[in-house]
């Protein structure tokens, strides 16, 4: 890259921990040398999260700014796009609040549109509330589903990134009756070929796609459900016909510690529990999420707003810290990618 990329980092629910692994992460000096993070929240909250957890060492210092150009960045200073959209007395620390929600959701909106018009690199996001974000006005089910809206991107999944697993969901947040009535043979295709543009956009060219089944066994030939036969393995032969190399069904209790052991490069899980519990049981602290299909580069903490332990200093950033490493690690292969490929 020509300089160090420019990446907005919002600072999640107020009163959650994002404001506190925030500034975890910035206290990292190789997180400055390896790009120009551009907080977007609100400086007074950041500075009750300093004095709440116990932050050790001199204050941070903030360089509050109306816009990504007025910054100057550095590793003695924490870079604020203030929003300033709610006084740290309407959002108290721990609690669901409306304020908070709201909030939250600007955070977002601001970074998506900076990233919208190429005003930064990359966006990385930390977390937010469900029930606070719909208190504020805000009815979605997510960050994903929230960008979809925004961005108005058509097909969005979500992908898990860990140090040794990768996952790509058919379905996320919806009711397992619901996720398998999703299993057919468009969207697991939609879903293959987001894999494969998932891999692409981390550098890898020619990905091994595996896909779990969605039965025990993966149907065990039709004893155990039909849902292979009739929907997935008719979209695995048409990802095939496009070229791309993709496994049978495989049995779902197995196809992750193969991936984990190399056979794989992405497994396409067909509901949210199937894939989120591999990946929390190997990297709790430092898997990523990631949302495919958006017309921009969002990463984000893949952990929840940790209301039990906000404000106590106990909260960890190695999982924000990854989530700034695979955005990064998303630009470089974007910008290596001759154009119009």
């Amino acid at each position: 890259m020509p300089s160090r990329p420019l990446l907005a980092i919002t600072m999640g629910d107020p009163a959650g921990v994002g404001p506190e692994i925030l500034l975890k992460a910035l206290a990292r000096p190789d997180i400055h040398e390896r790009c120009r993070p551009l907080v977007i929240g609100d400086t007074s909250i950041l500075q009750r999260a300093a004095q709440m957890a116990g932050h050790t060492g001199p204050a941070p210092r903030f360089e509050v700014v109306r816009h990504p150009r007025d910054a100057r960045f550095g590793d003695d200073r924490i870079t604020v796009l203030d929003l300033a959209n709610a006084p740290p007395a309407d959002c108290p620390i721990g609690q669901v609040s409306a304020a908070s929600g709201r909030a939250s959701v600007e955070y977002v909106f601001a970074a998506c549109d900076l990233a919208l018009q190429h005003e930064v690199d990359a966006m990385v996001t930390s977390p937010i509330n469900k029930a606070a974000m719909n208190l504020g006005g805000h009815a979605y089910a997510g960050h994903t589903e929230l960008l979809a809206a925004r961005t108005r991107a058509g097909k969005v999944s979500m992908l898990l990134v860990g140090p040794s697993l990768r996952v790509v969901h058919v379905s996320t947040h919806i009711a397992l009756e619901e996720a398998i009535g999703r299993v057919t043979r468009q969207r697991v295709g939609e879903v293959i070929d987001l894999a494969a543009e998932a891999c692409r956009a981390l550098g890898i060219a020619t990905p091994r796609i595996a896909v779990a089944g969605l039965n025990p066994h993966a149907g065990e030939g039709g004893l155990f459900g039909s849902q292979e036969a009739r929907e997935i393995v008719p979209a695995i032969e048409d990802a095939r016909a496009r070229g791309l190399h993709v496994s049978d069904p495989q049995p779902p209790d197995t196809v992750f510690l193969r991936a984990v052991r190399g056979a794989y490069d992405i497994v396409v899980a067909m509901y949210h529990d199937q894939g989120h519990i591999p990946m929390k049981l190997l990297a709790f602290d430092e898997g990523v999420n990631v949302s495919l299909g958006l017309p921009i580069i969002r990463t984000s903490v893949d952990h929840g707003t940790a209301f039990d332990i906000a404000g106590t200093g106990a909260a960890r950033d190695e999982s924000l810290v990854a989530a700034i490493d695979v955005a990064l690690q998303m630009v470089r292969a974007r910008a290596a990618t001759p154009a119009g490929s």
